[in-house]
């Protein structure tokens, strides 16, 4: 029973297979290659417009990268106070930006608060020189704790971005996640609403090892593939990211295996709520369950093989001395009989 990550779940059998039948011959290497051009093709058909992709390894390089091509000198970007740009990627946006600062903003449920966004970016006026000066936002989609950010809050926030200049980025290690969860297009959820750059996540979604930096106005990435080689992202053998999205794009693969994800942390949900032994710390709209167990019931769930996450109190969750908050995560490979078996060991 395994619910530590999505990043534990092995890569779909589609995108393996794929993966193999690349492997022979000999292409274009640096992005060059056709199954290179076509994956790239896609990403336009599917975001219904010219965007241009920069294949990466590692959503940390494509959030950390995505920042930095926005940058500029006392760069002050805002992320919320739990974001993963923030809690863990090691200062690896900041490192890449050369020294501009990450600035976290409360909200509920691991959504910025727009208000409180507003105050913020306020509170570094571009000409104040010795405070520094705002240079984008970034939010995550879906969240840190399984919540989402819907269209009227994407454009909330991307309304104080036009009225500072500055660029919306978004954090999609579960675009595909929040995409079936709130059902709209992949455009509907980011340039129609403002967004300017998106890390598009797939490692955790059935992929290997899969992300892109998307930039929904090719005209601003001019100066990116300079930037993606300088931090050693730019992959010879590029065409095996390439596969991998070719794949997973496939007959809708990538949405099929969202759906399911998020339809198992839903059915893990009605478990945890059916119970007398357990309580949902909030609803989860993707594919992360944050349920609130009391100790002993944890230790005998560990016990009797389930693979959980204790997770950090956020303000205002009413957590007793006895009980602990944890983090079951469901993929593409949870199984229902997975799901069930926890049932029957919360009673």
């Amino acid at each position: 029973m395994h619910f530590a990550s999505d990043n534990w779940a092995g890569a779909h059998p589609d995108i393996a297979r794929n993966l193999v039948t690349h492997s022979a011959g000999f292409v274009p290497a640096y992005g060059a290659s056709e199954v290179d051009r076509r994956v790239e093709a896609s990403f336009s058909e599917i975001f219904e417009r010219e965007v241009a992709v920069f294949f990466v390894g590692t959503g940390t390089a494509a959030n950390s990268l995505a920042l930095t091509a926005f940058d500029r000198a006392g760069g002050v970007s805002f992320c919320h106070r739990e974001a993963h740009v923030a809690a863990d990627e090691c200062g690896a946006p900041e490192y890449f930006m050369g020294g501009s600062r990450l600035h976290a903003v409360d909200g509920s449920l691991g959504r910025i608060d727009p208000a409180r966004l507003k105050a913020a970016i306020e509170r570094f006026p571009p000409e104040f020189v010795h405070g520094g000066r705002p240079a984008a936002v970034t939010i995550t989609q879906a969240s840190e704790v399984g919540t989402v950010y819907t269209p009227d809050a994407i454009d909330t926030i991307a309304a104080l971005c036009r009225e500072h200049d500055i660029p919306l980025h978004m954090d999609g290690a579960r675009f595909a996640n929040a995409l079936v969860s709130l059902d709209i297009s992949p455009a509907e959820m980011t340039w129609k609403r403002g967004v300017d750059v998106l890390s598009f996540g797939g490692t955790k979604n059935g992929c290997w090892c899969a992300e892109a930096v998307v930039f929904f106005d090719p005209g601003k990435a001019k100066d990116f593939p300079f930037v993606r080689k300088r931090a050693a992202q730019l992959f010879s053998k590029s065409r095996f990211i390439a596969a991998q999205f070719e794949a997973y794009f496939a007959d809708d693969l990538w949405l099929k295996t969202a759906r399911h994800s998020n339809a198992m942390a839903a059915r893990l949900a009605g478990h945890f709520t059916a119970s007398p032994n357990a309580r949902l710390g909030w609803r989860p709209e993707a594919n992360e369950v944050f349920p609130i167990l009391s100790n002993g019931l944890v230790d005998e769930l560990k016990e009797k093989g389930a693979v959980f996450y204790a997770w950090p109190t956020p303000a205002g969750l009413d957590v007793g001395p006895d009980e602990t908050l944890c983090r079951f995560v469901t993929s593409f490979a949870t199984t229902e009989a997975e799901v069930d078996e926890v049932a029957r060991l919360i009673g």
